[in-house]
């Protein structure tokens, strides 16, 4: 096999010009005012809380805020949404990686999978949007890790792990819509990691994690742009700062809270609706 030898012009295509692989400026800008406005008399309607090592399901309307928040320890979270009344309607991180970018806070939102590729929801308030990006390239709230899941903890490990966020969230899931757990798994997706720090190495660009900053009282907080059902899952992996998938790790638990808003403060607005591509041409 020949071996791999740079050209002669190796340095010229190594600076070839970054392009931002899709301009986004025709999206609809970020209307902070709205949001503002329409957060500033909510009503609690619905709490939740997720025990360490398992996972619940949410239900929030088109139209309300909700927020997850540490309470007891430095804990992270695995977000799962689904469109509530169509679960192969869901989240897709990868795209929202490539609108807005490896981590999300405030104002970025959180699109659904093709074909309906829609703003699920609208991040609104962060209380760790201070933390931005730290010497290792390491920011919060990403949108590149998978959740973690038993099939390749077996593989590295060779055992058997039943509380991973994969697993967690399938059983959540099942039990809120009655499906067996063949049945729910397929819908369980690539999640947000909700209070995560992570990066890529800046040697072998390999994805990881250290211990991430969230304290008892930290938040972050979404405006359901559409119907959604929520699973969230409170890692085994505490604050990641260790290991993940074991049962040594502290864990703690997260809340989640839904809230109403003024009926009037939702007067100039409307659900999002799916993408307007049309397919009577062909694809």
């Amino acid at each position: 096999m020949k071996e791999s030898q740079p050209p002669a012009d190796a340095q010229h295509r190594r600076a070839a010009r970054p392009v931002i692989c899709y301009s986004v400026n025709q999206l609809p800008d970020y209307d902070e005012a709205f949001y503002q406005r329409a957060r500033e008399d909510l009503t609690l309607v619905s709490e939740t809380v997720v025990a360490p090592r398992d996972a619940e399901t949410f239900e929030v309307p088109a139209g309300h805020f909700f927020r997850i928040s540490s309470i007891e320890g430095s804990q992270v979270g695995d977000l799962n949404l689904w469109n509530s009344h169509n679960l192969a309607e869901r989240f897709f991180s990868g795209k929202t990686r490539q609108l807005h970018a490896s981590h999300v806070t405030v104002g970025d939102r959180l699109w659904s999978n093709l074909p309906s590729l829609r703003p699920m929801a609208t991040i609104t308030a962060d209380t760790l949007g201070w933390y931005g990006w730290d010497t290792d390239g390491a920011g919060v709230h990403d949108v590149i890790g998978t959740r973690c899941d038993p099939y390749t903890n077996y593989m590295l490990k060779g055992v058997d792990y039943h509380y991973c966020c994969h697993s967690n969230l399938t059983r959540a899931l099942a039990r809120s819509r009655n499906l067996s757990l063949e049945d729910a798994e397929i819908h369980v997706h690539d999640v947000l990691n909700v209070f995560m720090c992570t990066g890529f190495t800046n040697d072998t660009k390999q994805y990881f994690m250290k211990a991430s900053p969230v304290r008892p009282g930290d938040y972050i907080e979404f405006f359901a742009e559409m119907d959604l059902l929520g699973g969230l899952s409170a890692c085994p992996g505490g604050d990641c700062s260790s290991s993940h998938s074991d049962d040594a790790t502290p864990c703690y638990p997260l809340k989640v809270e839904v809230f109403s808003v003024l009926p009037r403060s939702l007067d100039q607005w409307s659900p999002s609706k799916p993408n307007g591509y049309s397919r009577t041409h062909g694809m």
